[in-house]
């Protein structure tokens, strides 16, 4: 699992000097009132220090002050902001229901088909986005909009974005509760349990096996189900997910097989399981002989932010179903 090292300098505190001497005056009877209003007036000089935010990519991005406005693509990351506070200009594309406090942000696209239209429109201070989006980041940068890169493939990756950007928007108490929550919640629930589970990501056409270096792989080990695809070699253009491999799936077959996709679910599982029709070894899996393929709901698992102990509760809810499915 890999961190990213944060370097995040909080606000100096400001400087306040009388610079200069008190004003001499021939006149013995001026006032003690006029006298402070000068030290007043001297008093203005301030030293304002910077903040440096190192992001996800080791980019160092300087503000002179906490930033006003912020927009992102990552639904996980506008969860964390919201939590921490932030003034939240621009949002991701959401399919599923949202509260009105999320609906009234502007939707500016996704991370593979962004609205520049939109984004350019905000003029947030920043936004936040998956190191994917480095092809897009020229064009937002030409609007003055600095970009910051976000990387979250793991809870502890969850924890340490929380708090460096409860440093970023000086609140760190909230931030510090956030992750207190995380911990406690899956200290109460740790499991021994290692049911043989596989996680495949989903699109129309494309089937990959998260690996232990995802989130969702992450969230798994943490629900107590064991990755049977753990160790399969990774993809060269998704390194935190493998081909999927029949003969292995088959030899190590899988009690439960998890489906997250981000959009069109039915159709991804319709075509997953013609997909396996296709091959009779799928047929013998305890998974499909049990009736045990089951699609996450992307409003939970699409990038969970805070939400990642409610994620890691449900798979665990999944895991028990299909243990008790094969005994």
């Amino acid at each position: 699992m890999k961190k990213f090292k944060f370097l995040l300098v909080g606000a100096l505190a400001l400087s306040l000097a009388a610079c200069g001497e008190e004003s001499k005056t021939d006149d013995a009877n001026a006032s003690t009132e006029q006298v402070e209003i000068e030290q007043k007036e001297q008093a203005k000089v301030e030293t304002v220090g910077a903040l440096t935010l190192v992001d996800d990519l080791g980019n160092k991005i300087e503000f002179e002050a906490t930033p006003g406005s912020v927009a992102t693509l990552n639904p996980g990351m506008m969860d964390i902001l919201l939590e921490l506070g932030a003034n939240v200009t621009g949002r991701p594309t959401i399919t599923s229901d949202m509260d009105a406090e999320v609906e009234a942000i502007q939707e500016i696209g996704n991370p593979h088909e962004p609205s520049f239209e939109q984004i350019a429109a905000l003029n947030a201070e920043m936004l936040i986005v998956p190191p994917s989006f480095q092809r897009f980041a020229a064009t937002v940068e030409a609007t003055g909009t600095k970009i910051i890169y976000s990387n979250m493939n793991s809870v502890d990756d969850i924890k340490t974005t929380i708090e460096k950007y409860g440093v970023l928007f000086n609140n760190t108490a909230t931030a510090e509760k956030l992750v207190a929550q995380i911990d406690s919640k899956i200290a109460e629930s740790a499991t021994e349990s290692t049911l043989d589970a596989l996680i495949v990501y989903g699109a129309p056409g494309t089937y990959l096996a998260a690996l232990e270096n995802s989130l969702y792989g992450d969230i798994l080990n943490k629900a107590g189900g064991k990755n049977i695809a753990a160790d399969l070699p990774a993809t060269d253009k998704y390194p935190t997910y493998a081909n999927l491999s029949v003969e292995k799936i088959v030899e190590r077959n899988p009690k439960v097989i998890m489906l997250i996709t981000h959009a069109n679910p039915a159709s991804v599982k319709e075509g997953f399981e013609k997909q396996m029709k296709e091959n009779a070894a799928w047929k013998n899996l305890d998974a499909v002989k049990n009736n045990q393929i089951i699609i996450l709901p992307a409003d939970l698992f699409d990038n969970p932010g805070t939400q990642v102990v409610e994620a890691i509760d449900y798979m665990r809810g999944v895991l028990k179903t299909a243990e008790e499915a094969v005994k």
